[in-house]
């Protein structure tokens, strides 16, 4: 009972007379005369804390709000941090799938096409026979117009997986006669023993590759140190590589010809330091250096 009736009287004390005026003077300890007089109470004393804190807080939070400081909140994100953790998820997901893709790809083509698997025995993204239908004995009967299209393209070599016009005469890589694929200065030549199996060409901005000789585009497709990279499968084995290409102008499947225009000079991939058009030839599985056959400048 004592305790609570000293917190009764410490209350009274503090906001009794709230209203009451209290004089606070400066004074020149020297001279005793009164530098500065004011009056206050304690109600005007706690509006004035109020009024401080609330100033201060309010603008705390607008300086956290409208500058950088709040990235140091812990658990706050900037919005460019956000909006890169959603582009880099998309970037992610969509190589998960590609490269799902290109395995299931690399897997028919080994198996199924190479070693000439059943399709039927292991392939799920066939259609479902009906047990009712004998395949084995179904009637092969085509129209005139169908005769004529099939004996139109039966000879057409639009799918081969090499391009080759030599029937199996081979003469060595002294028969061809190269296009330059760009102009430019050699910054670093081919060097086996570095593993450096081309050469590389500083040329203008936005210049245009050609392709050095007739083929076909068995590659057209980005990839982590090569960037964008395009390769042509050539006659007798022959197969060209142009790597760190900022566009690619030509598809896997294309036929050009010596000079077509297949990408434009860029600075792609992991393993590059500036614009320029990393070159290579390999001819019979071996790398060649194409500052031998080529002038670049």
């Amino acid at each position: 009972m004592k305790a609570k009736k000293q917190e009764k009287n410490l209350f009274k004390r503090i906001f009794s007379n709230v209203n009451h005026k209290y004089k606070f003077v400066v004074t020149d300890e020297l001279t005793y005369e009164d530098m500065l007089t004011f009056r206050l109470s304690r109600m005007n004393l706690f509006m004035l804390i109020g009024f401080v804190t609330i100033f201060a807080v309010s603008i705390t939070i607008f300086f956290i709000w409208i500058t950088p400081l709040k990235e140091f909140i812990p658990g706050y994100a900037s919005v460019d941090k956000v909006y890169q953790v959603y582009i880099n998820q998309a970037r992610i997901d969509s190589l998960r799938l590609r490269y799902d893709q290109e395995v299931v790809y690399r897997e028919n083509f080994y198996k199924r096409i190479l070693l000439g698997e059943d399709l039927y025995n292991t392939d799920t993204i066939l259609p479902a026979r009906n047990a009712e239908i004998d395949y084995n004995n179904i009637p092969d009967v085509k129209s005139d117009r169908e005769k004529q299209l099939r004996k139109k393209w039966d000879n057409v070599n639009d799918y081969d997986l090499v391009y080759s016009n030599n029937q199996g005469v081979s003469r060595g890589i002294g028969q061809f006669v190269f296009y330059t694929p760009v102009r430019g200065t050699i910054t670093n030549g081919f060097d086996a023993l570095e593993s450096h199996f081309g050469v590389d060409i500083v040329c203008k901005n936005n210049e245009t590759i050609k392709s050095t000789l007739d083929g076909r585009i068995i590659f057209s497709e980005w990839t982590y140190q090569g960037g964008y990279v395009i390769t042509i499968q050539h006659d007798d084995d022959l197969i060209s590589i142009y790597k760190h290409n900022s566009t690619l102008l030509k598809k896997q499947g294309d036929i050009v010809k010596a000079g077509d225009p297949i990408a434009i000079v860029g600075n792609t991939g992991n393993l590059t330091s500036g614009q320029h058009l990393h070159f290579e030839l390999w001819y019979k599985n071996n790398a060649v250096n194409p500052s031998n056959f080529i002038t670049f400048k």
